[in-house]
């Protein structure tokens, strides 16, 4: 599968029940498609029993990134193994809450969509998450999509 480039995304949700104010989890994911587009569908695949798996199984609501060529440091950040905690790792990256998922959309991606999760199907040690889009925003038209290819980052061209 190393042979198949993927484009980059960052899955985002807004975790209510950590501390007074909540955390904000963040998980970079190759595994991201269209899946329908009436209604309009998309899906992700999370690894059973990380941080966004538990997450998503309890909070409906959740966003999507699709990162640019010039963010490689975004998606290399929230996919390290052993990470600090999420709060940190949104410190100095700039996002806006979103207005429908209070997810955080990260400021130069380019696109961000609104999700709410309609279906989850377990698959091996993975679990797909389906969600119907609620919003899309296309807040940079600015270079172009950041990809993964042979276990690396990469630019189209």
């Amino acid at each position: 599968m190393s042979r198949l480039a993927g484009g980059v995304v960052l899955v985002t949700a807004h975790d209510e029940d950590a501390g007074p104010r909540g955390e904000d989890v963040g998980m970079t994911a190759t595994a991201f498609l269209s899946v329908s587009i009436d209604p309009p569908l998309v899906l992700v695949s999370v690894r059973n029993g990380s941080r966004m798996d538990d997450l998503l199984a309890e909070q409906p609501l959740w966003a999507v990134s699709v990162l640019s060529e010039s963010q490689r440091h975004v998606a290399g950040r929230f996919a390290m193994k052993g990470r600090i905690s999420d709060r940190l790792l949104f410190d100095d990256i700039p996002y806006k809450r979103g207005p429908l998922s209070g997810a955080p959309l990260v400021g130069g991606a380019l696109s961000t969509l609104e999700c709410r999760t309609e279906q989850r199907v377990s698959a091996g040690d993975h679990t797909l998450v389906i969600a119907r889009v609620l919003g899309v925003e296309l807040p940079s038209a600015e270079g172009g999509p950041l990809s993964y290819f042979r276990g690396r980052y990469r630019q189209l061209g």
